[in-house]
């Protein structure tokens, strides 16, 4: 079959400024598979120029394909220009197959089906498999019941059929690296980029986020081959930066480890990996640091979330104040950057919450800081303890993680705003740490520093500018009113069911 994969502009701020992007690393993945299967697949990424929905609509018109595929990793945000491209895509190809996949919809599938007439299946979880199952049923004009893994419309109605398997070897499916050019992909200041991951899933139980359950277990790559991968597209492609794509990369010490040994042995020159971890992993890894930085690692995000010891136990975190300082601390000294997301939204929060951060974060002494603010997915637990809570954004554009969305009963939105605001930039701008930006003694550390510097001076003016034009809802609707219903989706809806025909699908 003729297919075409497409992955939609992002509207966010922080993806639009930097004008540097990663491949779409989801359907590269799902594009790889689906070619060695025998079809014909061809990558539209319209998110780098942030290309108009008539343009993308041209685009595929010309492309004719039999089936496109719309994916995006920021699914909830993304959901709604999917959409639009659909309904365009149907109006000019009507018996065009429209397939969707990514988070949101995975969750969403009753209401993507009922409220889209254009989306004509969703596939539910990881696609690698799925995805080639299903087309092969479409070109043999198969029955879909007997595809695992997706959703569509039976009797006029959204139906489901049981989860696909989960894949335990994420080696068995390879990467479309082909489908993409990679001259157009840089970070990091113009350094020629890719996304990749070594694991899938994270075991811990933070309240805010559904990537345990999406991804329902903590599975990982080969170490070596991992490595010769990474090593081949620096040969061949000239790829001077990967960026981990992992929740949680470094769960395993002893996996981990290996793969930091195979990186280093296949001594691939002025390499940078950034990614994310936590707290807890480095510390745990004080003896092993001088691996990372060896096998080219050079940032890692970590989510210190609040400097409130009750309000990380009350989302589960599992971390401490303590370990977060422990591991800037650490990182430093072996001139790794650390960038610490600090989380705000929480129904609780009051002025003087704000007030006693500032000197909080200040302790902690991050080399960069981002804010972030809670947002409620339906799949997540964070729901369930927020769905009284009313919102003040109704656009989906706008549930990214950077902007509020759900009202805080003591602070007005235009305050938390300010607040936010005046902590970015006097954590930022404190003496030692323009220092580092302006004259740390590693060259690499320095080049990172002061690219995330330019890049979040233009993503913080551009913030303010939009808060400004913002429409906000002054009495908006709670979750419960706005989703219409008060029961959290399966957090882990992937996973297998007993395998009883009362269970085996799901069907509204």
């Amino acid at each position: 079959m003729r297919i075409l994969l497409l992955h939609p502009p992002q509207t966010a701020i922080g993806s639009r400024i930097p004008k540097e992007n990663l491949p779409p690393l989801g359907l590269l993945a799902i594009g790889g598979p689906l070619i060695d299967a025998g079809h014909d697949v061809t990558l539209l990424n319209a998110d780098p120029s942030a290309m108009p929905v008539k343009e993308i609509t041209r685009r595929v018109r010309c492309h004719a394909p039999d089936a496109v595929l719309i994916g995006h990793s920021g699914s909830t945000s993304a959901h709604p220009t999917a959409l639009e491209i659909a309904r365009h895509i149907k109006t000019w190809m009507p018996h065009t197959k429209i397939i969707y996949g990514g988070v949101y919809p995975t969750y969403h599938w009753k209401d993507v089906l009922t409220e889209s007439p254009d989306i004509d299946i969703i596939v539910r979880g990881k696609g690698e498999a799925t995805a080639v199952n299903l087309i092969a049923a479409l070109e043999a004009s198969s029955d879909l019941h007997g595809v695992s893994g997706i959703a569509f419309r039976h009797n006029k109605n959204p139906f489901a059929t049981c989860p696909a398997p989960m894949i335990q070897d994420l080696d068995d499916y390879r990467i479309g690296w082909e489908l993409i050019d990679f001259k157009n992909y840089s970070y990091w200041g113009h350094k020629r980029a890719v996304v990749m991951q070594f694991s899938r899933g994270c075991p811990h139980l933070c309240t805010y986020c559904g990537q345990r359950g999406f991804w329902t277990k903590w599975r990982y790559r080969n170490p070596q081959k991992l490595a010769a991968e990474i090593a081949w597209l620096h040969r061949e492609h000239r790829i001077e930066l990967v960026n981990f794509a992992d929740e949680n990369p470094t769960s395993s010490r002893k996996v981990w480890k290996e793969f930091l040994e195979a990186i280093i042995a296949e001594n691939i020159p002025d390499l940078i990996i950034i990614g994310s971890t936590r707290a807890d992993d480095i510390v745990r890894d004080a003896d092993i640091l001088h691996l990372y930085k060896k096998a080219g690692v050079l940032r890692f995000l970590m989510g210190i979330e609040n400097t409130d010891e009750n309000t990380l136990k009350t989302i589960r975190k599992g971390g401490s104040t303590s370990k977060d300082k422990e591991a800037i601390r650490l990182l430093r000294e072996h001139n790794i950057i650390s960038l610490c997301t600090w989380a705000v939204g929480f129904e609780e929060e009051t002025d003087m919450d704000y007030w006693r951060s500032f000197p909080q974060l200040l302790t902690y002494d991050p080399d960069q800081m981002m804010s972030i603010y809670a947002t409620p997915h339906r799949w997540t637990p964070f729901f369930n303890t927020s769905k009284h809570r009313r919102i003040i954004r109704d656009d989906l554009r706008k549930w990214d993680y950077k902007h509020q969305a759900l009202e805080t009963k003591g602070v007005p939105p235009w305050r938390i705003f300010l607040w936010v605001k005046i902590i970015e930039v006097l954590v930022q701008s404190r003496p030692k740490a323009l220092l580092r930006v302006l004259a740390h003694p590693d060259k690499q550390v320095r080049h990172g520093m002061q690219w995330y510097t330019r890049m979040g001076k233009r993503v913080w003016l551009g913030e303010i500018r939009e808060f400004v034009t913002d429409r906000l809802l002054t009495n908006g609707p709670t979750l419960v009113e706005y989703w219409n219903t008060d029961k959290q989706d399966e957090e882990n809806a992937l996973a297998r069911r007993p395998t009883t025909k009362k269970l085996a699908i799901t069907e509204t």
